[in-house]
């Protein structure tokens, strides 16, 4: 059986650009990127933690350091200048290697500059 299981998050980072008339995706700075492992041009899926909204894109690069998290196209309508958004791709893989795997996992200031990473979500406290 294959299983769809979290490759890579940035996690709350904050929009940068809403570019409506762009030919569409999420410029993502290339720093960013490259400590996530995102590829570019993979699926993203992307949560916005203001209003709910989630949808479904892919990732370019950004200037490497630049910050920008530039939602595009008609997805510019799921997303506004400084909404926190989660950023998450996904990947297949069978029981054996899910048993095994830990995604990388990407925080980041409000500023969108890294302030670490890791492996695992903290449990949370009841």
């Amino acid at each position: 059986m294959q299983l769809n299981i979290l490759k890579a998050k940035i996690h709350r980072a904050t929009v940068t650009h809403a570019e409506l008339h762009y030919e569409g995706s999420c410029a993502i700075d290339g720093r960013l990127l490259d400590i996530s492992g995102i590829r570019e041009y993979e699926q993203i899926h992307i949560y916005n933690v203001n209003s709910g909204h989630r949808f479904v894109t892919y990732a370019i690069r950004a200037e490497e350091g630049s910050g920008i998290i530039s939602v595009n196209g008609a997805a510019a309508h799921r997303a506004s200048v400084g909404d926190l958004v989660i950023i998450c791709a996904y990947g297949s893989c069978d029981e054996a290697e899910a048993a095994k795997y830990k995604p990388t996992l990407v925080y980041v200031d409000r500023d969108n500059r890294l302030t670490h990473t890791n492996t695992s979500i903290p449990a949370q406290a009841a």
